[in-house]
């Protein structure tokens, strides 16, 4: 797989506005930003209110995905393109949702609303509006989830790589610091667990460091390519968009997400926990 199968630049998008078949979605972590303005012809996914199941602590069904794709017009052969603020971070999030349901075409916009903004490219308030679908995903591809005895089993033996800050990292925090301290019961993080900041994978503009640095990067700290990899964080959007790194621009083939991530892990009992900075 390139960069071009999962990637498009500024200048791609912009020749393709107006093509009925590309369809660009916003997804943020402040879910109003697109409310303000976007990019003309992008919809918008409510990563809180639209992707995660109204009852339980999972994402949302293979029939709930179907029932969103298709009241938002999306079809099965039309070409997804994601973005969203903060280097893409919510946007890689639904990158790996679309994965999970089988979308054969999704790729993200390198860079992002940042880097669209960076160019003085336009932004729009106007809503568009597309005919709705009968969109049909996929059985969930639990090739690229991993839950947590699989997380246990790992321990010591797989590449875990930690991609929440150092402070959450060693215990000193429970989430980012921008965020309310709770959810799980405990700080810390999973013996033998590598702690790469997710954020470490992007340039200044957004942008993904190129094939070479983010190599470096992730060798240098330790994770070996030739071992099975499950990433975490604290809720799975930020370790998603490590998973799209390490899978989909590094071409490591059995790399997990896991989801349930420090929320999960953190609340159950008897589980190994360290805390401390990384050694």
């Amino acid at each position: 797989m390139s960069r071009s199968d999962v990637l498009v630049d500024a200048d791609w998008v912009q020749a393709h506005l107006d093509d009925p078949k590309v369809v660009l979605v916003e997804v943020d972590e402040d879910t109003s930003a697109y409310e303000k303005n976007h990019i003309r012809n992008a919809i918008r996914i409510d990563w809180k209110q639209e992707l995660q199941d109204p009852v339980r602590r999972d994402f949302v069904d293979q029939e709930g995905f179907e029932k969103l794709l298709s009241a938002k017009g999306v079809a099965n052969d039309d070409t997804v393109v994601l973005y969203g603020g903060n280097n893409n971070w919510f946007a890689a999030y639904a990158y790996w949702y679309f994965k999970l349901y089988g979308h054969a075409d999704v790729r993200l916009l390198d860079g992002g609303r940042k880097k669209w903004e960076l160019d003085s490219r336009d932004l729009v308030a106007e809503v568009p509006t597309r005919a709705a679908t009968e969109y049909r995903a996929q059985p969930q591809d639990t090739s690229i989830r991993a839950f947590r005895d699989e997380v246990v089993a790992a321990i010591g033996v797989q590449n875990l790589v930690d991609v929440r800050s150092p402070d959450e990292f060693s215990g000193k925090l429970l989430a980012p610091a921008h965020l309310p301290q709770e959810q799980s019961q405990v700080g810390g993080h999973i013996p033998s667990a590598r702690n790469v900041p997710w954020s470490k994978s992007a340039n200044d503009d957004g942008t993904f460091r190129s094939d070479e640095e983010l190599t470096e990067l992730y060798q240098g700290e330790g994770v070996d390519p030739a071992k099975d990899t499950i990433a975490y964080c604290r809720i799975g959007e930020r370790s998603a968009h490590t998973w799209f790194v390490l899978h989909e621009l590094l071409g490591q083939p059995n790399v997990k997400n896991y989801d349930g991530s420090w929320t999960e892990y953190g609340s159950l009992v008897g589980v190994p926990v360290e805390t401390g900075p990384a050694k």
